[in-house]
């Protein structure tokens, strides 16, 4: 069995860090990426792990669900997580990357590995027989995904996504921007761009009225609500952006020194501060739209836009209908599913999923036992949404505590009356990792080099 080869079908986050952690446990690897062979409407270049939306992986504070799955991942041997931190780019709280840094770290790493083998090219058929992981990502090919609806006789679920536009650092005005991030946590990361009421409502005008993309495949579009485009936020009502990524609660304009009405956010995008995002502006804005309404922000007047932001398609299997809770098909147990196919919203939740299958398929690989994360664990919580949720009402989700176990009365100490959300988050994360640890001792989760 130790010289069947794995195949992996897709070079993402999920497919590269699911053939990292079966080529450590001594699997033989084939990993292979369409691109640059066959480009995607998102996609750029045909690195593995591109990063087309966001460049932020998400929160670091270890008490938050976004950064104990980091932490779960780091334990677990993760290459993403090594190549983000290597990547880093300033952020507050959060751990964004540079994401041209990002991706050569992982291609090295990958293509440096002795038992991986990158192939450039378009898989049409998933292969018959053996052990494969499927970590196509939510732009599946039309031909992979006939493929995969024959092998499952099921259909795929569709949800849009929208990317946020990149801007020339130099292009900002620097006069009318600050640098803050908010309540002073993470120092002064982020660019903010003021607004007053005046200001707020001609944009919010502007944005209603903008001409927008329209999605053609579907009569009714079923957005992602982590992910919402801003002119859909905001046609839930006038102040609903500044509840939302325009909040300016916790920023403090050193001009004025009071808080603007509305805050636009600017994250860096890179190492050298070139380039930045606009938080929260994913959009489906027409591009001449986008540079007529957002040169409306104040500071933003002669903005260069190094990337508009643009709509795609995303794709999403119906887990709990398909899937084990080791991420196997259940129709075909030599086949995997990884990655934000499988109803994981977020960058470091789809590679944890692929770090998984990886582990389970290197196992298989092996003959031994696949094995599922105790449910007390972010990967672990994450695995029962996708595999254990009503399968008519299924969407996909980030990590978040509202997935984990509740603590019971001895978990929660002295006391056991009702706890602060803080406390609770810190023991929930305490049990998280002292259940992982366990688990990994159990099973020997850990890369066996000697294989």
């Amino acid at each position: 069995m130790s010289e069947k080869k794995l195949i992996v079908i897709g070079g993402g986050l999920a497919g590269s860090e699911a053939a990292w952690q079966a080529a450590e446990r001594g699997a033989q690897v084939v990993l292979y990426e369409m691109r640059p062979v066959r480009p995607t409407p998102a996609h750029k270049t045909g690195n593995l792990a591109e990063l087309v939306c966001s460049n932020s992986l998400g929160s670091l504070d270890p008490n938050s669900a976004p950064g104990l799955l980091k932490e779960e991942m780091r334990r677990l041997g993760s290459l993403i997580i090594r190549a983000g931190e290597a990547a880093r780019v300033p952020a507050g709280a959060a751990l964004a990357v540079d994401r041209e840094i990002f991706s050569q770290q992982i291609m090295e790493a990958i293509r440096n590995h002795p038992r991986i083998t990158v192939l450039h090219e378009e898989v049409k058929e998933i292969p018959a027989e053996g052990v494969v992981v499927m970590a196509s990502g939510p732009l599946t090919s039309d031909a992979l995904g006939e493929a995969f609806r024959k092998v499952t006789r099921s259909d795929y679920l569709y949800f849009f996504d929208a990317i946020s536009p990149i801007i020339d650092g130099e292009s900002i005005n620097a006069d009318t921007v600050f640098r803050a991030s908010r309540y002073d946590k993470g120092g002064d990361d982020y660019l903010n761009c003021p607004m007053d009421e005046a200001q707020y409502d001609a944009f919010y005008q502007a944005l209603m009225s903008g001409e927008k993309v329209e999605a053609k495949e579907f009569e009714k579009v079923p957005y992602f609500e982590g992910c919402l485009p801003i002119e859909v936020l905001a046609e839930r009502g006038r102040l609903t952006p500044v509840f939302g990524p325009m909040k300016p609660v916790g920023l403090v304009d050193p001009k004025s020194g009071k808080e603007p009405f509305a805050v636009v956010q600017l994250r860096a995008e890179n190492q050298f501060g070139s380039c930045y995002n606009m938080v929260g502006f994913q959009t489906k804005l027409k591009w001449p739209e986008q540079k007529r309404v957002f040169r409306m922000i104040p500071g933003l007047e002669q903005a260069e836009f190094l990337r508009l932001g643009s709509l795609h398609r995303n794709t999403f299997i119906n887990s709990p209908r398909l899937l084990s809770e080791t991420l196997q098909v259940r129709t075909r147990p030599g086949l995997f599913m990884a990655g934000q196919i499988v109803g994981v919203e977020g960058y470091v939740e789809s590679a944890a999923m692929g770090g998984l299958a990886g582990i389970n398929a290197a196992r298989l690989l092996h003959g031994e036992k696949t094995v599922i994360p105790p449910k007390t664990t972010a990967h672990g919580a994450l695995i029962q949404y996708i595999t254990q949720s009503h399968p008519a009402f299924f969407q996909p989700m980030n990590t978040n505590f509202g997935l984990f176990p509740p603590l019971d009365e001895k978990e929660k100490g002295p006391g056991k009356g009702k706890m602060n959300k803080q406390l609770r988050h810190q023991k929930v994360v305490e049990r998280a990792l002292g259940d992982l640890s366990q688990w990994i001792a159990q099973y020997t989760i850990l890369p066996d080099i000697s294989r």
